[in-house]
């Protein structure tokens, strides 16, 4: 398995580097950005890609989306310290096959790696039951019942919860603060509200929230 490091952190970088090597993994370059990353998949043709997703100039996220277009074969894994839904969901959107917190002990990232190459999916803990329980509210319902299900069923129930408190008034950070969430992410939550709803604007979900009775 042949890896690719991508990170803008140099210390960071280059104790993984050693790390894996030491460990017998094939380390066959390291980029420091999004662009970086970029020319290095096309001139090493690693395996794995282990990316960081903030980044100066071109963001990990941009990047794996721009890899993955132009090397389906490539499996980008993000390495990062947010533990945020909204980096996490927007990682797969983007085509990461895993996500990993830089929280990991060396024998856990290690194992995980190990999996990877047995085609299992690296997680970090607590992160799979949030991708499947996102995963499963945007199955659509099917059978007799679908067709009278309400639209509010296509809702999370973190959605559910952070609509509800927009409807009541909450500015985001007080809702962040409120769910132990930051203010970004429940920005991302409302922008996945609007667009499974088929709404406009936050306005209009406001005025759903009430005619659903969420308050």
């Amino acid at each position: 398995m042949k890896i690719l490091l991508v990170d803008d952190h140099p210390i960071f970088l280059e104790g993984l580097k050693n790390l894996l090597i030491l460990r017998g993994l094939d380390v066959v370059g390291t980029a420091r950005n999004g662009w970086e990353a970029i020319d290095q998949a096309g001139i090493s043709a690693p395996d794995v890609i282990l990316m960081d997703i903030i980044m100066p100039g071109c963001d990990g996220l941009t990047a794996t989306r721009i890899i993955k277009a132009r090397h389906p074969g490539i499996k980008v894994v993000m390495l990062t310290m947010s533990e945020t839904d909204e980096d996490l969901f927007a990682a797969i959107k983007n085509g990461a096959f895993g996500y990993l917190l830089k929280t990991e002990d060396a024998d856990r990232l290690l194992m995980l790696l190990e999996g990877l190459m047995r085609g299992e999916v690296p997680l970090s803990q607590g992160l799979a039951v949030r991708v499947l329980d996102e995963f499963a509210q945007r199955t659509p319902p099917s059978g007799s019942c679908a067709q009278g299900a309400h639209a509010d069923s296509h809702l999370t129930s973190r959605q559910i919860q952070v609509l509800t408190l927009v409807a009541q008034g909450l500015t985001y950070k007080e809702i962040g603060t409120k769910l132990f969430l930051t203010e970004r992410t429940i920005k991302y939550h409302m922008g996945e509200i609007i667009e499974r709803l088929h709404l406009e604007n936050r306005r209009q979900a406001i005025d759903y929230a009430r005619g659903m009775k969420f308050i």
